[in-house]
This record gives structure tokens, sequence and C-alpha cells, in this order.
């Protein structure tokens, strides 16, 4: 029986989302009614799609079999993508053996936030989603394609590949990642390296050989950041075959699992036999699993603007009340860094994505009946692939964790709410993901102190200006400002201060991001301080008070004072140009606020 928050929650987004969905979903009915669209091009206008195509050209031709898109994030510099380089050619063997033929459609850009961290083009990161949707758009507008495969894995790469495809709702769609390189230098021993840099008690050449120790190979960075987090959404939404989001790049079954993506691509295309258009598919109950699933296993942040505008792509209406709700109704039933020292290595030998699956949906707590893309239902997701000497097969998950460190049951999980949380007051709104604090670090009474960058609170405590407990507020970091960089350039300082004894926490209207770690974080701000929040009124020394349990933001200061103060200048002049900066004022100028996806997409009539 399905809990009745789940119910609830879901009716509440049905009955919102009714006249956007129903939009939608005539929309892309009537691109489907049209037919498969390579039959409606002139001549002309297919000659030109497959002049290069060699032995392809008479099945493109003839309109005989599935055309399938290739949409890549290929690059060799990020290790999640590099693995990507031969699958087009792998896709495009397995389509011909089934009388389909592939196409790479086009590439998108994939920038690794783990390079710009802290850097200039991270105020590039959180643009570049909606550039990929823009790309992947261009790259199916040439409507040569029955169906598209995604390659694609990492933070903005998954959200901006599916917010694109969408515009494209009538055509069957399967998210092919390449998962995540093997354990390297454990999370714990990465964090450890970190804080000593950060107090000076190693010198870079020791904390580069740590880090290089823990990123070391092919695949998606291992700890329970947004990438992998990306991947744990696919699987809960049904847009992956089963079980792929965890296994190792480069292996016998990770080849396997990308030929029988291709497979099932040609299967449920515009000519196939189980047409399974990928707009139907992303529905209200998908969303609704997506959240549950981001909350049970203590996902990224991040997700709470990537969901919003998923689903906003797809005519569905989500926002933090329906997250919060959620997320109080469902147990936390992972440790996985930063929420534990585990990986998703360790996560996924312990029983992985299909054992939470399974669990959620015995207790009720996600909607099995959704229209999975290997055609059946969320609890078939649950199965995991192996390879039966060459034949890949499906079994079930493990019937309980092989290690209860890492992967629990509903039934004993590592708290009785999931990781997220809205709160609210004088301030605005936040989110704080608690599933990495403590539970003596989530409430904070403490006077601010005021820096509008990261570089000015490391700078302060170089000049051991930090003393004592306080609150770090990082303003003028949202979507309008500069692109709402991850901060993440901060955790190693800020827990730095924590074990020291101090009491600190930060409160900003930009992001952190995946790796957020154990310090008590109030992120995401709205209103921004640009478009007016009250964020911009706080003064130094002001008493700022942070409640994850009681979900409160505010300003301990008297109401009439407050209400009357002016927001505080801020010089946003130095963030407009340099490092493409100045490609991107379109983007700033439009953007919508963080509690309704961050995009600069979608224009309301």
């Amino acid at each position: 029986m399905l809990n009745p928050t789940i119910d609830r929650v879901t009716d509440r987004i049905i009955e919102r989302s009714r006249g956007d969905r129903q939009a939608y979903l005539a929309r892309i009915d009537e691109a489907r009614e049209q037919g498969p669209a390579r039959s409606r091009l002139s001549c002309g206008n297919l000659a030109h799609g497959f002049a290069a195509s060699g032995d392809d050209k008479p099945g493109l031709s003839s309109g005989r079999g599935s055309n399938i898109g290739i949409v890549t994030a290929f690059n060799d510099m990020l290790s999640a993508h590099q693995p990507m380089e031969n699958y087009p050619a792998l896709i495009k063997m397995a389509a011909r053996n089934r009388g389909c033929t592939a196409q790479v459609a086009g590439g998108v850009p994939a920038m690794c936030d783990g390079v710009t961290q802290g850097r200039v083009g991270m105020e590039l990161s959180l643009y570049s989603r909606d550039t990929i949707a823009l790309a992947t758009a261009v790259s199916l507008s040439h409507q040569m394609f029955d169906a598209a495969v995604m390659l694609g894995v990492c933070d903005k790469i998954v959200p901006g590949l599916l917010i694109g495809a969408l515009s494209f709702g009538h055509l069957p769609v399967i998210m092919i990642p390449a998962g995540p390189m093997t354990s390297g230098l454990p999370n714990k021993e990465k964090a450890r390296i970190r804080q000593e840099f950060a107090a000076g008690k190693v010198g870079r050449e020791e904390l580069l050989k740590a880090e290089s120790a823990s990123y070391h190979g092919p695949g998606t960075c291992t700890f329970y950041g947004t990438a992998n987090s990306n991947q744990m959404l696919m699987e809960v939404m049904g847009l992956h075959l089963p079980g792929s989001a965890f296994v190792n790049p480069n292996t016998p079954l990770r080849d396997a699992l990308t030929v029988a993506a291709t497979e099932r691509a040609c299967e449920i295309g515009a000519d196939g036999p189980a047409y399974t258009p990928i707009g139907h598919t992303v529905d209200e109950k998908a969303m609704v699993n997506a959240m549950v699933g981001l909350a049970a296993t203590g996902g990224s942040t991040n997700h709470t603007i990537h969901l919003i505008a998923i689903a906003r792509a797809a005519g569905i209406r989500i926002d933090w009340d329906d997250l919060d709700e959620l997320s109080r109704a469902t147990p936390l039933l992972t440790r996985i860094y930063p929420n534990g020292s585990a990986d998703v290595n360790h996560f996924h030998a312990a029983g992985g994505i299909g054992l939470v699956i399974r669990e959620l949906l015995d207790a009720g707590l996600m909607h099995a009946d959704i229209r999975c893309v290997h055609g059946g239902d969320l609890r078939a997701q649950a199965n995991e692939p192996w390879l039966d000497e060459l034949k890949l097969s499906w079994r079930e998950a493990p019937a309980k964790s092989n290690d209860t460190a890492v992967l629990r049951g509903v039934a004993e999980p590592f708290d009785s709410e999931g990781g997220l949380r809205l709160l609210q007051g004088n301030l605005g709104r936040a989110v704080v993901k608690i599933s990495a604090v403590l539970p003596e670090h989530r409430y904070i009474k403490a006077p601010a102190k005021i820096f509008h960058s990261q570089d000015a609170l490391l700078e302060a405590f170089q000049a051991d200006e930090l003393g004592g407990d306080f609150v770090a507020v990082i303003r003028g970091q949202g979507p309008r400002a500069n692109g709402m960089p991850e901060l993440h350039k901060l955790t190693p300082t800020l827990s730095l201060l924590q074990d020291r004894g101090q009491q600190v926490a930060l409160l900003t209207d930009g992001r952190m991001s995946g790796a957020s770690g154990k310090v008590l974080a109030a992120i995401h701000v709205v209103p921004e301080m640009t478009s007016g929040g009250a964020i911009g009124k706080i003064r130094e020394g002001d008493t700022i008070e942070i409640d994850a349990k009681n979900s409160l933001l505010r300003a301990l200061v008297d109401a009439s004072e407050f209400e009357q103060r002016e927001i505080s200048e801020i010089d946003l002049s130095a963030n407009r140009t340099g490092v493409g900066r100045e490609l991107f004022g379109l983007m700033r100028a439009n953007v919508g606020p963080a509690d309704q996806g961050a995009c600069a997409l979608f224009v309301d009539a």
C-alpha cells in the first residue's frame, strides 16, 4: 500500500501540473501522430542526412528500422566521460545487428566541476546545464531519428541531456552511463589531508598526491555527489536499463549493458514493437520517485534545483515543499561519502540501488507503476545485471545488505527521515543537507560574519580572523549574480574550525555541492541578494539562527528595523567578463530563482 504522504504529494503535483502537463502531452502526441520524422524529410534533406553513412545508407534511405540518434558528452579530459570514446562504434554495431541504424546526432559540452572548483570557470557551471539542453535540442532538431540514446554521467550533463530530450518527448530515449572509477584513496583519508593542507600542516605536493590517489582513473568520482546522484535518479525514474548505474567502465559487463541499451532503443523506437516515448516515461510519479530516491540516499543538494527544471521540461510543477514533505516521510538508507566513509563501489557491493528500490517499494514509498524504458515496472528495475558466461542476464538484488555500515533496509535505517530539509524564515527559503551533519551541529545561533566571495573567507582564515562561533554569510552568489558557483572550496576550512570546537555554519544564496561535508550549510537562499533578498539586509554581527530540525532560518533582528533596512550594495562587475563569462549575459538576465530550477530556458507567457 502506498504511503499516505507519497500519495498526497503525488496527487498535489498532478493537480498543480494539470494544465501544463496536458499541453505538453498534446504537443508530443501530435509530433508522434505525424509519423516517423525521417519519412517526412525531402529527398534533399535525407540525402544530406546520410551522405557519409557508408553501409548504413540503404537502411536510412529505405526507412526500414529505427534510426538511433546518439547525443554524446564524450571528452577525454573528464574522467567520467572518457570511457565513452568508443561507445558510438559499439552502438552502431549493435544497431546494425538488430536491423537498425545509429548516427552521432551531436556532442554537448561536459565541464568538470572538480577542475573548476574555486575557480572563475565555476561561474559557468550551472549555466552549462542549460547550454547542454540547448545543444541536445540542436542535435535532435534534424528529425532524422526514431529514438535516441544519451551518453552522459556528471553533474550538469545528465540534467541538461534530459531537459533537452524532453523537448522531443515523442522520442524514446535511454540514458547510457559509463560507471564509477574503481576505489582509490579512502574518502576519510582524503578529507583528513585536505584539512591538514587548510591548516598549513602539509604542502601542495602531499595534497596533490592524495588527490591523485583519489581521482586516479577512468570513471565517475566515487563519492556520492551530483554525478552519482544523477545515476541513482536515472534508475528510479526508469531511464536506465536495470542496474546500469554503478558498473565500472571498461569491463565486459559495462559493454554488454551498452549493447543491450542500444538493442532496447531499437525495440522502443518509433518503428519498434514497444514504442516508449520519454515524455510519457517522465511523469508525475517518476518525479516523486526521484525526490524520494534523493532523500533516501542523502543525494546531492544540486538536485533540489535540477529536478525542478527537469520536471518543468515535461510540463510538471514540483517545488521545495514537495521535496521537504517527501524527505520527512522517507528513511535514510545509505551512508556514502560525504554522508559516511564508503564510496559508491562499496554501496554497489553492499546491495546497491536495486536493494534501495525494492526496500522503498515494499514500504510503499515509491511508485512501482511507472513506464520504464526496459519494458517493465520499477520493481523490475530493482534487478541487477550480471554476465552468465557471455550472456547478459538479470537477477534479484541481494535479499539484505552485505554491509549495514553502508546500506540498510527500511526496518533499520540510519535515520527515520531523509537527508534534505527546507528552511524558512525572515531571510527567505533555503535548503540544507543534514544527512552528513551530526545532530549536535544541526542548530546554531551565532553572529554573522559577512563575505562576498569564498576567497574573502579564506583570506580571513589565513589572517586568523575567524575566532569564536559564527555564521559565515556569503552572498551575491545566486544565479543572477554570478551563475551560482559551488562553494565547495570552503568545506575543508569550515570543517577544520568545527573540529577545533567552534560552532560554525554557512549561509549563502550560492550552492555547495554533492560533497558539501559535515558543516551545517543553509544554501540556495531565495530570493537571492541580487533580486532583493533579505540575505542582503544582514549586517556584520547580526545574530543568525539556523535550526534544521524545526526548519527555521532567520536573523534575530527587530522586525521593524529589519524591514526598513536597505539591501547592501555589491559590485559584480568583475563577474561579467573573462573565461567566457561575457557570453552568458543573456542567461544571467533571464535565469529564474533556485526554487524554480535556476533555469534560463523557460519563459512564461
